[in-house]
């Protein structure tokens, strides 16, 4: 069986996901489209030996719809000879799209694969694809008859169940932005952010590089001053253990943003003359109960250390999603995890959520930092709505 292998990895700096932001007047198309070009001008090889490029995209309505992993392809320039398909397995949806990618290598389908993913948040809000309509068939809601609630009630009760203070969610997410303002700071990022021609909305153009989403400045005794986002009458009243702690401020902002993966068998990428810059060394999926919601990163590390033979303590990096602050703290206390190795240069509560471009934007954060550290094994993990996750382990070589 062929070793899947990453090549290259790259992502766009964050916009905030609102009219207004740096990327709100580029289109979603021509986000993922930068980051498709920047693998070809990068790495000297012949995009119309591309296999496949599998996007993932969450709201795939409007702007989104149609396959935009297809209209990237073609936009970017690559031979009308190279296919696309776009996925959603909501937050992990690029995730899975690396998934997909690097486990079609494996099975001999693909040579040369891109795994990438997008989301403008500004042009295409959160549920906007639901047309106003119900997407629960009969059956699910016969199943849950007291109804699902939102991902910040599952934040919440992670909270309550884990016993995470306020305090301990303002500290994590202060620590996010200030760790991501070091790497920034250092030039850490350098090597993973392409620059986006953006449009500004007098219609002339500018060059984004720098991730919007950063607040250099935050502290958790500023965090501690907001009000809690998901309090309702109707949800106290219902889950009374709640103790009401997700604020803007612990939780991912609303993001624009694009990220790319080149995935290639190492063979290829030998006779090829690139240079692989890790491979992938085991994957897991998990389904977790869908109120909470939030908890599926726990049984997918579980099952993909059982599965990879290594300990917790083998590995260098632990990207956790950082949907709310409850989910990676919640996950640290379940493994015992190193807090140092723990989204050691922020997370998405300062870089940004663009939903189905954030797992590829975390490998490209943990491949650099693998490479920046001597690190072996980085973890990646991110939980899903529905109650879900993705979980993968490479190797840097």
């Amino acid at each position: 069986m062929e070793n899947a292998v990453i090549v290259d990895v790259v992502r766009t700096a964050s916009g905030r996901g609102k009219p207004g932001g740096a990327l709100s007047e580029t289109h979603p198309v021509e986000l993922l489209a930068t980051t498709l070009k920047a693998l070809t001008s990068r790495n000297d090889f012949d995009p119309a030996l591309i296999d496949d490029v599998i996007a993932g995209c969450v709201g795939q309505a409007g702007e989104q719809s149609a396959n935009i992993g297809r209209s990237a392809v073609l936009s970017a320039g690559y031979p009308e000879s190279v296919p696309a398909t776009t996925v959603d397995r909501q937050c992990g949806s690029s995730q899975q799209a690396l998934h997909f990618a690097a486990q079609g290598v494996m099975a001999g389908a693909y040579d040369v694969v891109v795994a990438c993913g997008v989301e403008s948040m500004s042009r295409v809000p959160m549920r906007f694809a639901a047309v106003g309509k119900d997407p629960r068939g009969p059956g699910m809601v016969a199943r849950y008859p007291e109804g699902l609630a939102n991902q910040g009630i599952g934040a919440e009760l992670i909270a309550a169940r884990w016993k995470l203070t306020r305090e301990e969610l303002d500290e994590f997410s202060a620590l996010s932005h200030q760790r991501a303002a070091a790497t920034a700071e250092a030039g850490g990022f350098d090597n993973e952010i392409v620059p986006v021609e953006a449009l500004a909305p007098d219609g002339s153009t500018f060059t984004h590089t720098v991730d919007q989403t950063v607040r250099p400045g935050t502290t958790a005794e500023g965090l501690a001053g907001l009000k809690p986002s998901f309090y309702t009458e109707q949800f106290a009243q219902r889950f009374p253990e709640i103790g009401w702690h997700i604020t803007p401020g612990n939780s991912s902002p609303l993001t624009d943003g694009a990220s790319a993966a080149l995935i290639m068998s190492e063979s290829k990428a030998v006779e090829l003359g690139l240079r692989p810059r890790a491979r992938f060394h085991a994957f897991a999926l998990a389904g977790s109960e869908p109120l909470i919601m939030l908890t599926g990163p726990a049984p997918a590390t579980r099952k993909i250390l059982a599965r990879s033979g290594l300990r917790i303590d083998d590995i260098d990096a632990y990207e956790v999603n950082e949907a709310f602050a409850s989910v990676p703290l919640f996950w640290a206390k379940e493994f015992d995890a190193d807090p140092a190795r723990l989204n050691p240069r922020g997370g998405a509560i300062s870089l940004g959520h663009p939903l189905g471009g954030s797992g590829v934007r975390l490998m490209a954060t943990m491949v650099n930092y693998l490479e920046a550290t001597g690190g072996r094994y980085g973890l990646q993990t991110m939980c899903e709505g529905g109650g879900m996750a993705n979980a993968t382990i490479i190797e840097r070589l």
